[in-house]
């Protein structure tokens, strides 16, 4: 069963950086990508980055491209997204997700965690 627990997100100026943090199980961290998403108030949940385990291949939405960094550290099972320069817009609940097998589905089982951008 997946097991993904988000953290560090909290309220920042604009301009700021914040870096959160998702704690996966073993077994999760192995698969075949990992990811963050992100849903706004009132808005459809949107890709942010990914991470594809094999190659360290990253992507990334517009949006976020030259501001955020996603990277995973493999012997802490922890996957990581350094958000830089952060604006208004990016306020939202952030969740990492996985994917197990190329063509898969993104599967978020996590709580979340809040970032907040005053302006």
């Amino acid at each position: 069963q997946v097991q993904l627990v988000e953290s560090g997100g909290g309220l920042v100026q604009s301009g700021g950086s914040l870096r959160l943090s998702c704690a996966a199980s073993a077994p999760t961290f192995s698969s075949y990508a990992m990811g963050w998403f992100r849903r706004a108030p009132g808005k459809e949940r949107e890709f942010v980055a990914s991470l594809r385990r094999t190659g360290g291949t990253t992507a990334y939405a517009d949006s976020v491209k030259g501001r955020f960094t996603i990277s995973g550290d493999s012997a802490k099972n922890t996957l990581y997204l350094q958000m830089n320069s952060l604006k208004t817009e990016d306020t939202a609940v952030y969740y990492c997700a996985v994917k197990t097998r190329a063509g898969g589905l993104w599967d978020s089982t996590g709580q979340g965690t809040q970032v907040t951008v005053s302006s």
